[in-house]
């Protein structure tokens, strides 16, 4: 691979696709996405306006056969388990989207599966760059707060009639409803910045009459310290702030305000040199305390969104120059937990896990 791009293969042109992966693909240097695999007609075309360069395929099959050193799935959570384990098998290393799969234990074999092969399946937790949690992330680690004993995430909304597709189906088997999907963010998130997880409570519900999956979820974490995650992923949330809390000893925390990265590719945006950087007026809120309960506030601005350095990283790994940006090893352990919220949500009441479920070198 030396001296040469990567050759990039994108499995599915839908959202996650088209403006979650490909904008920074095309923008890092050295890759190159030179295939699009997508079975719809409309992607199909969209592929090849955006891509000119690269073929594309109706199906899995005809690509695995393909000269690529890198795919990424991005289609239905249904396929990331079968299709990641048959580019793993065809020599790719492979970027998989959350949930990488149903279970911790499909992960761990999937994670098997990559080092017999010597390959790397790096899964897509991108909301480690929001500017939000970036925010969150260098407060904590300053230690301005003191202790922190709470952090309180919620990705909500509030959308009255239900998106048709995969993500509202009644089938198991599909994955879809908010813990899977936006459960899967927050908990990632909780374990990086609050450390490792002993005990799960979740309410796991559907409200809205015509969506038979879990559109409002609450996620209560007992980390290993004492302190507590609060995580809540709605659909049927009319109010949606604040984005996040940290509570600490001597202060605490509140971003209001939600990552614009998403919003901005949606615009077709490709990422540039100003990337990330948030609005005026979107700043934090920090509170400190003195000794004598003395308040002081301020508004911190965001940390920049970074989303680019997910496959700068990426290619550093492949080409055996860093360790992969998110570890599959880190997101088998937050599967153990995303496993214990539905198994809590299920029997109302707490799962405790032995041994504590937590991300290496996270807090």
């Amino acid at each position: 691979m030396s001296g040469r791009d990567l050759n990039v293969l994108v499995v599915g042109y839908g959202l996650a696709g088209r403006y979650f992966h490909a904008p920074f693909i095309r923008t890092t240097p050295g890759m190159a996405i030179t295939g699009v695999v997508t079975s719809n007609a409309e992607r199909a075309e969209e592929a090849r306006t955006d891509l000119p360069d690269a073929t594309v395929l109706p199906t899995l099959e005809d690509a695995l056969s393909g000269a690529y050193d890198l795919a990424v799935v991005a289609g239905a959570n249904v396929t990331h388990v079968p299709y990641t384990q048959a580019l793993l098998e065809a020599g790719m290393h492979v970027v998989v989207d959350k949930p990488v799969a149903a279970n911790a234990e499909q992960a761990m074999a999937l994670a098997e599966l990559a080092r017999k092969r010597g390959l790397l399946v790096v899964p897509f937790q991108n909301r480690r760059w929001d500017s939000d949690f970036r925010t969150a992330l260098a407060v904590a680690e300053s230690g301005t707060l003191g202790l922190i004993h709470r952090f309180e995430s919620r990705i909500s909304r509030m959308r009255v009639i239900p998106k048709p597709g995969w993500r509202g189906s009644p089938d198991p088997a599909d994955l879809g409803g908010m813990l899977y999907d936006l459960g899967s963010h927050v908990i990632d998130q909780a374990l990086m910045l609050m450390g490792p997880v002993v005990g799960v409570s979740a309410s796991v519900r559907s409200v809205r009459p015509a969506d038979p999956t879990d559109d409002d979820v609450v996620v209560l974490l007992t980390h290993d310290s004492g302190g507590l995650s609060v995580l809540t992923t709605s659909q049927v949330a009319g109010f949606a702030e604040p984005r996040m809390t940290l509570l600490g000893t001597r202060g605490a925390l509140r971003i209001d305000h939600y990552d614009t990265q998403e919003d901005v590719l949606r615009t077709g945006a490709l990422p540039g040199a100003d990337w990330g950087h948030e609005r005026a007026g979107s700043e934090a809120i920090l509170r400190t305390f003195s000794d004598d309960s003395t308040m002081t506030e301020q508004r911190v601005p965001l940390e920049p969104g970074a989303w680019p350095a997910f496959y700068a990283q990426v290619a550093a790994a492949i080409r055996g120059e860093a360790p992969a940006p998110v570890s599959i090893d880190d997101v088998i352990e937050s599967l153990r937990v995303l496993d214990a919220a539905r198994l809590a949500g299920e029997m109302v009441g707490t799962v405790r896990l032995d041994p504590p479920a937590g991300h290496a070198g996270s807090r």
